[in-house]
């Protein structure tokens, strides 16, 4: 496949990687929380190697109301507001929602329209690009003896818990045929099956 623009081999390609490797390289995963207040939010997760691009972040899409104000026509541009907290490598948050298009003059010769429209920050933006990379400042928090920016180890011991049957399942039955993606793409096409049933689709990292 290719990753910005230049020719990189799939795993199985790799030198001393068997042909038929069943390694995991990608998962796409869909989670419930089973409690009063995450009953019915599905929590999609996909991650992966040699991607399109690297990118980690956290979008929170939102439902749309039982009731909106627009005709039909108008609901019918809607995209999902969302909020989107980018981890790497472009750091910073932000909020997109949809407005209608100002103005009585452009209603009476466009109808009413709504757009999405985003509110955006980025902390090289707001700080400049001095910020040292992430391994710097964890290392530095280790001499200082700050675990602020460390996951506690109960909530590694419950992520575990969570992850371990599912690599458990997998290793008592493999695959019959492990599904493979080409190097520079987002990943198989079960991963996007896995989530169309539901009425979803991923979308592409900012």
């Amino acid at each position: 496949g290719l990753v910005d623009g230049a020719p990189v081999p799939g795993y199985r390609d790799e030198p001393g990687v068997a042909k038929d490797s069943v390694t995991p390289t990608f998962s796409a995963i869909r989670f419930s929380i089973d409690n009063w207040r995450w009953t019915g939010v599905p929590f999609l997760l996909r991650s992966g190697k040699r991607m399109a691009r690297r990118a980690s972040e956290i979008a929170v899409q939102f439902r749309e109301p039982p009731v909106l104000m627009f005709k039909r026509e108008a609901r019918e541009q809607f995209a999902p507001n969302l909020l989107t907290l980018r981890i790497q490598p472009n750091e910073g948050v932000s909020l997109s929602f949809q407005v209608k298009a100002p103005g009585a003059a452009y209603q009476l010769s466009h109808g009413t329209e709504v757009a999405p429209v985003a509110m955006d920050f980025s902390y090289k933006e707001a700080f400049g690009d001095s910020n040292p990379p992430a391994y710097e400042t964890l290392l530095l928090d280790v001499m200082l003896g700050d675990a602020t920016l460390f996951t506690r180890s109960d909530e590694v011991d419950v992520a575990w818990r969570v992850v371990d049957p599912i690599v458990e399942h997998w290793d008592r039955h493999p695959p019959a045929r492990m599904p493979t993606y080409t190097a520079g793409s987002w990943g198989p096409l079960e991963a996007d099956r896995l989530i169309q049933a539901h009425g979803a689709s991923w979308r592409e990292p900012e």
